[in-house]
């Protein structure tokens, strides 16, 4: 797996760290829990999965052309790495009750197959080429999808840590 999405896997793995059912379920007041932030990153890595999908199936990238609003907000977010909090999640990736240890083990499966569906991207379409749009970043390269996923994801395991007491 790619080295930003297998660095993703593992930062998720550390945060939940053998956590139950009932303290991945546990939330401060109008927050998530644990469970509904895993939920989320499934639902974020299968939407992505199904865009993939559709630039493989139909032979070329669906993404558009970058307005400066998108080449800022991908400049902050995958070259500097700044994830900004406060954003409301798309609502396609708001968690409907999935439980935890499912969503453990289908975000496994979901990295792999984004590993590979972006690897395939960049051998058909280039390492330049942006494949596809990002609801907020606009158009991204796979490279930036596999640096997206993983700041997103790192941001979120700092949730989860919280969640969990730990730090």
């Amino acid at each position: 797996m790619d080295s930003y999405l297998e660095r993703l896997r593992r930062e998720l793995e550390e945060a939940i760290g053998g956590a139950s059912p009932s303290a991945l379920a546990q939330a401060p007041a109008g927050k998530w829990s644990a469970a509904q932030i895993l939920e989320h990153l499934f639902l974020t890595y299968k939407n992505t999965n199904r865009g993939i999908a559709k630039c493989l199936e139909q032979g070329g990238p669906l993404a558009t052309h970058a307005t400066l609003k998108d080449r800022m907000a991908t400049l902050l977010v995958v070259k500097f790495g700044y994830f900004p909090s406060g954003r409301d999640a798309p609502e396609r990736t708001i968690p409907r009750g999935m439980p935890a240890l499912e969503a453990q083990q289908a975000i496994v499966l979901e990295l792999q197959k984004m590993g590979s569906g972006l690897d395939g991207c960049e051998r058909r379409f280039g390492i330049r080429t942006k494949i596809m749009d990002h609801p907020v970043l606009g158009p991204l390269t796979a490279n930036e999808w596999r640096k997206f996923h993983w700041i997103h994801g790192r941001h979120h395991a700092r949730q989860i840590r919280a969640r969990m007491g730990k730090r």
